[in-house]
């Protein structure tokens, strides 16, 4: 009888999180932990760091300096890898402030080990937003003192060439910020770009309205002299403005956003203003407003446009809005008039979650650990990216089976056809983290295991690996959404896999692996 030539027989494959076959540690909650090589270790909590905020587990202190000591290692160790790294944390997976850190820290580093290739790009690919040059200035004064190095200034003026505009100017700069535009400017010198014949007047006027050196606006600067113009206007008449024909274009030429046009109107934003404003304002802006606007009561044409951009896949796919941003627009959002858009964007955000064949025993952690919100700014938590993720991928499989898994489990049930936003509506929050137990009780001779977690199993008699009931033939995905240092298995190989980041790239590791290719680094990572 052939033991190795079997119709199901699968190609070895390799994964790039790559931990220890055996436990060297203990996860918080007193599993068996497996410690990662330090490039696994950084891209789980980097995909998942929020700079300077606590987590369930790890105060923001603790959880900083293993973040900033992990980057100076890799960095110091590999700059090609940091180097394809950094660029791919700030663009596809979306991170703001952790891409900055790390570009930063990872200069300092390399600086000190005598690395001098890199470092000015390494600066320059992680601020995409131009308030982060000032907020890269913010971070290393406040770190290193005012002594920056020629790199990272070389970097942040690289930057302000892409980054600095009339309507970045009006949006950023402003006295919130301990570094201005005209701050930055006079720390790093950028020369004006060569594409940009106005971006000279620009800096000189950012560095007059920085200084007090006068108000006067050049005359190719047309954004800022209808601004000037519109603050001009005496308060009492702004409203007719606002009305009259051609106001929301005077607007928008003037660069107005939303948050402004409250403040110009000195008045509430009743359903004309939203109105004007409405047409030039962002995906995000849109998904966080939707209370406001029934509130004020705008009209069903209105309400209409919204819903368009919301159902619109191109702007959702390029706006990388994380998919818990529509759940906690829909749960903000007080009437059902935003229910279909909001699912539509929902789905739009998770267009690539692949469409497993054969039968998939999904995991959902829904655990008190779970529960910590993903940022200070944010009302939603881990617990919900695993539920939106796991029940996006048991809609699409073949065939699922969806179970939250906690002190105990049970079966989320799936319809066909119906909505992931009602299905989301089932989950609920179930104490400790009992994964081994969880995957023992529903493991029915499954194609696959995918695991949504922290990662953070219990200890004692329900201690062990997780997957150690599944035969060595079913591959187990775990999707790490917490990065801590110790995972609750191995991974890399022999069909135990570990992945971080809810991202485009990620969701196509299960079945690049199964098609029996290596899955490579995300910004690596050819198809």
């Amino acid at each position: 009888m052939a033991k190795y030539n079997r119709a199901a027989v699968r190609a070895a494959t390799a994964s790039a999180i790559r931990a220890e076959t055996s436990p060297s540690g203990r996860t918080y909650e007193g599993a068996p932990g497996y410690a990662r090589d330090a490039k696994s270790e950084l891209f789980l909590l980097a995909v998942a760091n929020m700079v300077g905020e606590d987590t369930f587990y790890e105060s923001a202190g603790d959880r900083d300096a293993r973040f900033r000591d992990l980057v100076r290692r890799v960095a110091v160790e590999d700059g090609a890898w940091t180097a394809g790294f950094l660029p791919w944390l700030r663009g596809e997976a979306n991170m703001r402030s952790a891409p900055v850190v790390a570009a930063l820290e990872a200069v300092r580093a390399r600086l000190a080990a005598g690395r001098h290739g890199r470092n000015r790009q390494m600066v320059a690919d992680v601020l995409r937003r131009a308030d982060e040059p000032g907020e890269a200035l913010a971070y290393w004064t406040s770190t290193y003192g005012r002594a920056v190095p020629k790199p990272v200034k070389r970097g942040i003026a690289d930057a302000v060439r892409r980054l600095y505009t009339e309507r970045s100017l009006l949006k950023y700069d402003t006295a919130a910020h301990g570094f201005r535009f005209g701050d930055v400017i006079d720390l790093v010198h950028p020369a004006p770009a060569a594409d940009k014949p106005w971006q000279g007047e620009l800096f000189a006027h950012a560095l007059d309205r920085r200084h007090g050196r006068g108000t006067d606006v050049p005359e190719r600067l047309a954004t800022l002299r209808a601004r000037a113009a519109l603050m001009a206007t005496p308060a009492a008449e702004r409203r007719a403005v606002l009305l009259a024909d051609g106001g929301p274009e005077r607007l928008r030429a003037a660069g107005i956003t939303w948050e402004a046009l409250a403040g110009w109107l000195q008045g509430p934003m009743d359903a004309a203003a939203w109105e004007a404003i409405i047409p030039g304002m962002g995906v995000m802006a849109l998904a966080r407003n939707l209370r406001n606007f029934d509130r004020a009561g705008v009209s069903d044409e209105a309400a209409g446009a919204v819903a368009a951009t919301l159902a619109d896949p191109g702007v959702i796919a390029r706006s990388r809005m994380f998919p818990f941003r529509f759940l906690a627009a829909h749960r903000a959002a007080p009437s059902l008039r935003w229910a279909w858009p909001l699912e539509r964007a929902l789905n739009h955000s998770l267009a690539n979650v692949p469409a497993l064949t054969g039968r998939t025993l999904i995991l959902v952690d829904r655990s008190g650990s779970m529960f910590g919100r993903v940022s200070n700014r944010s009302g939603l938590n881990r617990a919900d990216s695993a539920a939106i993720f796991g029940t996006a991928l048991a809609m699409r499989a073949d065939a699922a089976d969806l179970v939250e898994f906690g002190t105990g489990h049970r079966t989320v049930p799936v319809r066909r056809g119906e909505s992931l936003l009602t299905v989301l509506d089932r989950f609920g929050n179930l104490g400790g983290t009992d994964t081994a137990q969880a995957v023992r009780a529903t493991f029915r001779g499954h194609d696959r295991v995918v695991i949504v977690t922290d990662e953070q199993a219990w200890g004692g008699h329900r201690g062990a690996d997780p997957a150690d009931r599944v035969p060595g033939r079913v591959p187990v995905y775990t999707w790490n959404l917490a990065g801590y240092r110790y995972g609750h298995g191995p991974s890399g190989a022999d069909g135990r896999h570990v992945f971080g980041g809810l991202s485009d790239a990620a969701f196509q590791l299960i079945p690049l692996l199964e098609s029996g290719r290596d899955a490579a680094w995300p910004w690596r990572q050819t198809g």
